[in-house]
């Protein structure tokens, strides 16, 4: 079966100057691999006619999708349609279902109609009309030596709804699409290298219709399954054997499956195992508390959380002793041990989490860097306890003492 290859355009000097993110470019992506296109190049170019005619020059030469966003609207800056029809050699003229389309959503709206928006409604004659429900701008569809384009509003809500509506079930009366059925195992507390090491037998005798990715990102390497054919049940189940035949040698580092968050799988533990837990965050400030909270029916098993920044609300909150304080440091194991007991008896909570260190760029010293980070998970029984040297990026560090916390307890709650 060939493989159906797909550009995605993105237009505006907005995009270039870091003013807007471009989101679509994405988000497109994302939906034509669902479908079996494959994606060979996202470009990003400036509101500069040369720039522009010359993206479409080399698009056409390498893909059977070109999908074009931005530059539809009114105003002199906006050069898309105007270089659609230069390029494909027809003018700009108006099209009656197109203005009458513009004029009722701006009487729909109450809301008076200018000759500019008027012009909205004009477009290149050899283009198929393509009606745009929730803007202004319409899509524009070109057909040419086998070459399929579209060109879209850059507003992410218009342009979805046009991709939805209309290119997307478009696309296979097209082209034959190979079925793809992605399936990711999610992994927390080991390194992309050292997770390639103890797979590397299993990895190497997969099949070749099924490819394997690593996507590692802070604290976490997501394994995404890849599987091609022509019969999703087979796909499916051929994924679901080599997902068994690799468990065994990972369990311990598998929180989640797809698009299940850490404090998503936290939160499953926690309700299954009827616990709850409370956090006493100095150096991670709120956030992983954030995380936990940000999950649907986490009062069912998050108590509370105390963010004592400063020594003298570890010892009255918290009841960490001075003399702890004076001895070891806010930073030291001593410490967080206990500030994870004292806020597990402050909100009689089964797990009490902590941390402390120095998240920086500042604060550092030689015996304790920016980067050192103290974290403990206290039990009924139990404390344990964890060092972690971290980066010199202060957001980052906080992002890591996040995970190094969920997946603590994540741990504990297995084991304890």
């Amino acid at each position: 079966m060939k493989v159906v290859r797909a550009e995605v355009i993105a237009i505006g000097d907005e995009l270039l100057y870091g003013q807007i993110v471009d989101t679509n470019s994405h988000w497109i992506s994302q939906q034509l691999d669902l479908i079996g296109v494959k994606v060979v190049r996202k470009t990003t170019i400036g509101d500069d006619r040369k720039d522009i005619l010359a993206a479409f020059t080399s698009a056409e030469a390498r893909a059977d999708i070109i999908l074009i966003t931005g530059g539809l609207g009114p105003t002199q800056d906006d050069l898309t349609k105007a270089l659609m029809a230069e390029y494909f050699d027809c003018p700009v003229v108006e099209n009656p279902t197109a203005v009458e389309a513009v004029t009722e959503f701006f009487r729909q709206r109450g809301r008076e109609i200018t000759p500019l928006n008027i012009l909205q409604g004009h477009l290149p004659a050899c283009c198929t009309y393509v009606p745009n429900e929730v803007g202004t701008a319409p899509g524009m569809w070109f057909e040419r030596n086998g070459t399929y384009w579209m060109s879209m509003p850059g507003v992410p809500h218009e342009m979805k709804k046009l991709m939805r509506d209309f290119v997307l079930p478009k696309l296979p009366t097209l082209f034959p699409l190979p079925i793809i059925v992605h399936r990711t195992i999610k992994t927390v507390g080991i390194g992309e290298s050292w997770l390639a090491d103890l797979i590397r037998d299993w990895e190497n005798a997969l099949p070749s219709s099924i490819r394997l990715a690593y996507l590692p990102s802070l604290g976490h390497v997501k394994l995404r399954l890849t599987g091609f054919g022509t019969d999703r049940t087979e796909i499916e189940n051929g994924i679901k054997q080599q997902i068994d035949l690799v468990l065994p040698s990972i369990q311990n580092y598998v929180y989640g499956y797809d698009s299940e968050s850490l404090e998503t799988a936290i939160g499953k533990l926690l309700v299954a195992n009827k616990k709850t837990v409370a956090l006493a965050e100095s150096c991670s400030g709120g956030y992983i508390s954030h995380l936990i909270t940000s999950i649907s029916g986490s009062s069912s098993y998050f108590q509370g959380a105390v963010i004592p920044y400063h020594n003298q609300f570890k010892n009255e909150i918290l009841q960490v002793k001075n003399t702890t304080l004076n001895s070891f440091g806010a930073v030291s194991e001593e410490t967080v041990k206990e500030m994870a007991i004292g806020v597990r008896e402050l909100f009689k909570a089964d797990f009490g989490l902590s941390s402390s260190g120095i998240a920086g760029p500042t604060g550092g010293s030689e015996e304790k860097p920016v980067g050192t980070v103290w974290i403990a998970c206290a039990g009924k029984t139990f404390v344990e306890t964890r060092k972690l040297q971290l980066t010199q990026d202060r957001m980052v560090n906080i992002q890591l003492t996040a995970v190094a916390v969920l997946n603590m307890l994540r741990i504990c709650i297995l084991e304890k």
